[in-house]
């Protein structure tokens, strides 16, 4: 069955079009949630929810009294509907089928547009557009693959964010190498035993080009992997985000001339990856058939190399998935986003 849409003539400009942003709060989804909003000159409210027994456990399979399933502890699912939600995660995915499902028995004026990002282990058909990783293998219709994840990351934002923080690595030797370090999750592990030969790798790689480094740890990075990296570079030129204050991850990746990141995070390497910038990937203990295709789809297409010790120097096309995902809504939606 086709979708309709929403007749939207009557809209002068982009900032009549309302928007929501519904995940559970988790930054990584709500970044790229936020980026496909951005991307399409909305200005979204976000919503952050959270669901009741027995939806918290069976979501986005139970979909019997969705009405029911917000909990108060979270952010309100309720009139005014949005002209588009975009969601991800689970609870996200159950926000966006409630309020697609509700207005759409309110009249083709009344009609909520619904993207989901991410897999939402349903049928495609409960959505608008899905738009998922290459590596999860959903084709169809209403899907809209990409290489990587989507962000919120931009030129004008690299830009901005370099002269920001500018002043904080002017005394560092060129060439500038940021390290985007992450850490265990469900697939991969760093631990110490891990981050020892790493850190001796960085640390031989800055002696050998001359150059120093600026390093930027994330929460699952923790205390004993950051102390390792603090007492295996103090003799280098380095800089080393304390976890305090401001993290200046933006204005690194705008600085760099060269980045490296962990392996362990679709989203670190795919923001690296829309810089332009020779991207280099430490392998992790672990993985997972998906990450292993992501990380192979990035090496074939030229955008990543294996992390040796080495610097090289090639280009590439930044990558533009969100770019790519808010052509597509555009393309659907037809009149409501000019």
């Amino acid at each position: 069955m086709a979708i309709q849409l929403v007749d939207t003539n009557n809209m002068s400009n982009k900032s009549q079009v309302t928007c929501w942003v519904v995940t559970e709060g988790k930054a990584g989804m709500e970044n790229q949630c936020l980026g496909l909003a951005a991307s399409l000159g909305l200005q979204p409210v976000v919503k952050r929810i959270r669901l009741r027994s027995p939806w918290r456990q069976l979501s986005p399979f139970l979909r019997l009294g969705l009405r029911f399933s917000f909990s108060s502890k979270g952010d309100p699912i309720s009139p005014p509907w949005p002209d588009i939600i975009i969601a991800s995660g689970r609870s996200g995915a159950t926000a966006a089928m409630y309020v697609r499902n509700i207005t759409m028995h309110m009249g083709d004026k009344a009609r909520t547009f619904a993207v989901q990002i991410q897999n939402p282990v349903v049928e495609a058909s409960h959505f608008d557009l899905l738009a998922v990783p290459r590596h999860d293998g959903l084709v169809g219709s209403r899907v809209i693959t990409t290489r990587g994840s989507l962000h919120r990351v931009t030129p004008e934002m690299l830009c901005s964010e370099a002269e920001k923080f500018a002043p904080l690595f002017e005394c560092l030797h060129l060439p500038r190498i940021a390290v985007v370090i992450g850490g265990s999750n469900s697939v991969y592990q760093l631990t110490p035993t891990e981050m020892k030969p790493l850190t001796e790798k960085l640390k031989a790689l800055v002696k050998s080009t001359g150059g120093s480094l600026m390093v930027t740890p994330s929460r699952r990075t923790g205390k004993d992997n950051l102390a390792v990296l603090q007492e295996g570079l103090k003799d280098v030129p380095s800089y080393i985000w304390n976890m305090e204050g401001e993290n200046p991850y933006y204005g690194m990746l705008g600085i760099a001339d060269a980045i490296v990141v962990t392996g362990d995070s679709v989203n670190m390497v795919s923001e690296a990856c829309s810089t332009g910038k020779p991207v280099y990937v430490v392998e992790l203990a672990g993985g997972s058939e998906k990450f292993r295709l992501f990380h192979q789809t990035l090496r074939d297409d030229g955008f990543t190399r294996p992390f040796t010790g080495a610097l090289e120097k090639w280009s590439y096309q930044p990558l533009n998935d969100v770019q790519l995902v808010a052509n597509r809504v555009r393309e659907i939606m037809g009149s409501r986003l000019p």
